[in-house]
């Protein structure tokens, strides 16, 4: 049976534009809807409770409306909550328009959730068979950075601590990066986020510097690469390229958390990582034919989807091919 993911990262209120295309500076649009929803780690959350993995938080929530309202998101999906919320700060929000291409463009204001400290993640206890997650939007906050860090670092060696960088990776200071990176046991990151670590260079070469020079004692990296999937370097050297799925996309929103989510939900349950890597890549792929950051798919849409996937070539255990 698997543990359960302990999510030490951010979660957010994200008010949700839709227009046809971003306004040019000094002008104006209408959007054609809004939407206040549940945000930030909260996709990957809901992704990976909705393959079967319990979750549990232990980020910080606020005490306002926004802290309320993200409260009441997590109980409908079964998130318990293991830290008190801030009796100073209500959570913070993002502000998301969705294009008529279906790309994102974010504005954030940080609350509650960017400020973490040793005493406030007291309650937050690990047990064997848990999985850890963090992002790199809690490093990147000047009141949170450290205490995370810290704490990563206290992790027992047999906790598997999943780490995804995220696009604010160079807002975090590289010592803190480095620090997080020595410990983690699983990188998922995109192509943009690799580079940034590991440098310039075909996916092959940055995946493997990734793991021999930043990530030493990981069990594996995941470089994304959107629609074309994701390629997956262990530890052991063996590297595979795993294809994506052709769908019609209307909102990228939360793709990312969804991959990263069902990836760690399937490794949980004793799934091979290749394997995983395409279980998450057809999540992904679903989750874009939904409007909302939290469109992730359950375990049950993502079999059905992939015992109907015409592909030549298979997710089990054969070579997939895949270009980046």
């Amino acid at each position: 049976m698997s543990g359960r993911l302990v999510h030490i990262g951010s979660a957010v209120v994200d008010y949700v534009y839709r227009i046809d295309a971003l306004p040019a500076p000094g002008t104006e649009k209408t959007a054609s809807s809004f939407a206040q929803v549940a945000g930030g780690g909260f996709n990957m959350m809901v992704a990976a409770s909705r393959t079967g993995m319990k979750v549990v938080f232990g980020g910080q929530l606020g005490s306002g409306l926004n802290g309320d309202f993200l409260r009441a998101a997590f109980a409908a999906e079964g998130i318990a909550t293991l830290t008190p919320p801030s009796p100073v700060m209500d959570s913070g929000n993002c502000v998301a328009m969705i294009s008529g291409d279906a790309e994102r463009t974010f504005v954030s204001w940080p609350g509650a959730e960017s400020v973490l400290s040793l005493g406030m993640m007291a309650p937050v206890r690990v047990a064997p068979g848990d999985w850890v997650f963090a992002s790199g939007y809690t490093l990147s906050y000047p009141g949170s950075r450290d205490a995370l860090a810290d704490w990563i670092e206290t992790l027992p060696a047999e906790i598997p601590f999943v780490f995804d960088p995220t696009p604010v990776i160079s807002e975090i200071p590289r010592a803190i990066l480095d620090r997080v990176l020595a410990h983690t046991s699983w990188l998922s990151c995109n192509t943009m986020e690799a580079g940034e670590i590991a440098g310039p260079g075909d996916v092959e070469a940055i995946a493997a510097r990734l793991l021999s020079n930043h990530c030493p004692t990981a069990e594996a990296v995941i470089i994304r690469a959107g629609a074309k999937g994701c390629f997956v370097r262990l530890a052991d050297g063996t590297a595979q390229a795993v294809p994506g799925f052709k769908v019609s996309a209307v909102d990228t929103n939360g793709a990312g958390d969804t991959h990263i989510g069902a990836f760690v939900s399937a490794l949980s349950r004793g799934v091979p990582p290749f394997e995983a890597a395409s279980y998450a890549n057809a999540a992904a792929a679903l989750s874009v034919t939904r409007h909302g950051g939290s469109s992730a798919p359950t375990d049950q849409e993502i079999q059905t989807f992939l015992g109907h996937d015409d592909r030549s070539t298979t997710v089990h255990g054969r070579k997939q091919e895949a270009h980046f």
